[in-house]
């Protein structure tokens, strides 16, 4: 079992609610210049959830589950950048008003730009949520540290999360980590340059359809951990030869050039310590038995 500080870490009880979905109302172009109107970010989306293909859908970004912010009048001021902050995938969610009070959801991730917190919940569930209902996070996880494997930085990852992904020793120094694909680093963009992880998520990009087939991109789920490699997340998001950063994708499939599935850091290093095993079975629905991995019933406490 690895050893961390999980019994250090601050626990915060954060408050959102579910943001309508939204529309720059106007058109929008791909790239290669096709206008389209499509459905985008946000919303409860009742028919997408974890584990589902973030690939092929009649829409753009597209956030599965349910997009959740503090304040939808202020996406990037308080309280809603403290929610982006603190909220942790793996992190659990409960409805505590309306229809479906007392339901049980969990965080997928954050998507930047449009500031969201992603909750996957049963279709059940979302069936019954309203967009002036309230959810609590229990939120931990910023502040998690591998006490033997200390070049190795955590985001956004909740200590039980860790302990479900079967995350193993290889070597004194090095951590094999399950994943479901391998990303290379030219395939990164929109998010590169960004200041810090702790919020947010970055895009890989999928315009060039040779790079698709050949890293097998198109079979990339929600909730999916992936490894992008060459790519240091520890102070901000940048290119660094022999760097590994591991992900969970949080947005499918896009339209717009530079951009595509969405993915917020969970694990890093500058230096080649983190091995990448494939497991096609590495992804938050299996862990959690949530989303497509979930019993048709909705979960309560």
């Amino acid at each position: 079992m690895l050893k961390t500080n999980k019994n250090k870490i601050v626990e915060f009880i954060l408050q959102c609610q579910p943001g309508q979905p939204r529309t720059r109302d106007t058109w929008g172009v791909d790239l290669n210049g096709s206008p389209f109107i499509l459905p985008a970010i946000g919303g409860i989306t009742v028919n997408i959830q974890v584990g589902d293909s973030a690939f092929g859908w009649a829409g753009d970004h597209i956030e599965p589950g349910v997009s959740c912010t503090a304040d939808t009048h202020k996406p990037f001021d308080h309280p809603n950048n403290s929610l982006q902050m603190y909220a942790c995938v793996g992190n659990k969610a409960k409805v505590t008003s309306g229809d479906a009070k007392g339901s049980i959801g969990y965080v997928l991730g954050c998507h930047g730009g449009s500031e969201h917190v992603i909750i996957d919940f049963p279709k059940k569930v979302k069936e019954k949520l309203m967009y002036g209902d309230t959810i609590k996070i229990f939120a931990k996880g910023q502040g998690l540290k591998l006490t033997d494997y200390p070049d190795i930085t955590l985001f956004n990852l909740d200590p039980d999360l860790l302990a479900k992904m079967s995350v193993k020793p290889s070597g004194k120094k090095k951590l094999k980590v399950p994943v479901t694909t391998i990303v290379p680093a030219v395939c990164m963009g929109s998010g590169v340059g960004a200041a810090h992880v702790a919020k947010g998520d970055y895009d890989i990009m999928t315009s060039d359809p040779d790079t698709v087939k050949e890293y097998k991109l198109d079979q990339i789920r929600f909730g999916d951990f992936v490894a992008l490699m060459d790519h240091d997340n520890r102070y901000g998001r940048a290119y660094k030869k022999g760097a590994i950063t591991i992900g969970t994708i949080v947005h499918s499939d896009c339209l717009r050039a530079g951009h595509g599935p969405g993915v917020t850091t969970v694990m890093t290093c500058d230096t080649s310590l983190i091995e990448p095993v494939i497991d096609k079975k590495a992804n938050i629905a299996n862990l959690l038995k949530i989303g497509t991995a979930a019993r048709t019933r909705a979960r309560k406490v």
